[in-house]
């Protein structure tokens, strides 16, 4: 039995299948003997020394996570500053380390998440202090470099690409004396990923989605609505898949009205399709509808695709066996052999070649106009929202999901200071 505890912590926006990669890590570490603690609510429950004994989760309880959107120990947006600037916190993560004789660290996020793993290794390093980081990856924005996708994305593309289309046939059926054109704001800050995968709603010139709105490309609003007014004219509706993190050609989000930002220091976005709507109506006068799906499309466990949640539990039993071998600041990577049929299979790569980097969609996927995708994106995306891994339901009719009372340990450590 290896010596030692093992930490794993979610962070960051939680997605349909990030508790199938907990679940995955459990399993794993079971079938290992070794005591799994989960932070509650991400790192900042690490540095609270709010820890949960997974030991008290029964077999059918963990396997049931699998099944079950959210985040089942608590997420955070809570993004650590350089060893330089956040010393303080980066050594009370090595005390509550120290106390719980945690020597594996498995945190499970995106881009930043990578960077805090990275910088707590080097912290541990520098103490001489045994332990081993993992980074796992998790994000519906898909913008992990060196991964081929990341677990959440081909769930919540599935969810895009089904509303998608389910919503353009109820467009096009009331078109004539109704709506005629339909905005559909998807996430995705620089990387246009999920509203790429809108585009396998339809294929073909008169198919919705008619025009995609990327963030890699500038947004021209002139162009914009002639293109909608054309549509509208040719197709008789027009609907459209906006990317929230769009700028204009001076860079600046057009959603980025009130100058907000979140936890991570991030431009808080989200309405950009309420200000597209508003411009088409002032703008053409035509009857317009727009939707925020928001965190619909990353909870939909309903509609989570099975290559994802294949994927979500195959970085969870990867990232135990890589900490448990002692493969420090790594991440699991999903890898892609080939196309058609589809295969893949787990490596890793180092957590420096991924932190604070953000893989944006290649031209090679943006239609040569700009306003949608090509072939060779509709066989990146394709395989990614294949299959259903549709929860088990109730006799009323609705998911049977999982959600076990959570029993924080005793802590050992005086409370953080308030403030820090």
């Amino acid at each position: 039995m290896p010596q030692g505890t093992l930490l794993y912590a979610q962070s960051g926006g939680v997605t349909a299948v990030i508790n199938a990669t907990a679940a995955a890590v459990l399993q794993a570490a079971r079938k290992r003997k070794v005591r799994v603690l989960a932070a509650h609510n991400g790192i900042l429950g690490a540095l609270r020394e709010d820890l949960i004994d997974t030991s008290m989760l029964t077999a059918a309880e963990v396997a049931g996570l699998a099944q079950t959107p959210g985040g089942a120990f608590g997420s955070c947006r809570l993004k650590l500053k350089s060893l330089e600037q956040d010393r303080a916190k980066y050594e009370r993560l090595l005390e509550v380390f120290r106390a719980h004789d945690v020597r594996w660290f498995l945190y499970n996020g995106g881009n930043d998440s990578a960077d805090t793993a990275l910088k707590v290794s080097r912290l541990a390093e520098e103490f001489g202090y045994p332990l081993t980081c993992v980074g796992v990856p998790k994000t519906i924005d898909n913008d992990l470099a060196v991964t081929d996708c990341c677990p959440g994305f081909g769930s919540a593309a599935k969810y895009t690409a089904v509303s998608l289309r389910e919503c353009a046939l109820d467009v096009a059926a009331m078109a004539e004396t109704s709506t005629k054109v339909f905005i559909y704001e998807a996430m995705g800050r620089h990387a246009g990923w999920l509203a790429a995968a809108a585009g396998l709603a339809g294929a073909g010139r008169d198919a919705a989605p008619h025009l995609i709105l990327f963030p890699e490309k500038p947004f021209d609003e002139a162009d914009f609505l002639a293109r909608v007014a054309a549509t509208v004219k040719r197709v008789g509706h027009c609907v459209v898949v906006a990317s929230e993190g769009i700028r204009d050609h001076k860079g600046r989000f057009v959603a980025d009205v009130e100058g907000l930002s979140d936890a991570f220091g991030h431009v808080q976005l989200g309405g950009v399709g309420s200000y597209l709507a508003a411009r088409v109506a002032h703008v053409l006068g035509l009857k317009v509808h727009w939707a925020m799906p928001d965190y619909l499309q990353r909870s939909a466990r309903h509609l989570a695709s099975q290559t994802d949640l294949e994927q979500a539990m195959a970085v969870g039993h990867a990232a135990v066996e890589c900490a448990l071998a002692g493969q420090n600041a790594l991440m699991p990577i999903i890898v892609r052999d080939s196309d058609s049929p589809y295969r893949w299979h787990i490596d890793i790569a180092p957590l420096a070649q991924i932190a604070n980097r953000e893989k944006k969609m290649p031209k090679a996927f943006i239609r040569a106009d700009g306003y949608g995708i090509t072939a060779a994106a509709r066989r990146y995306l394709t395989p990614l929202i294949a299959g259903e891994a549709c929860p088990p339901y109730t006799a009323d009719g609705l998911p049977a999901y999982t959600t076990p009372q959570m029993r924080l340990i005793k802590r050992r450590l005086p409370r953080m200071p308030a403030g820090d």
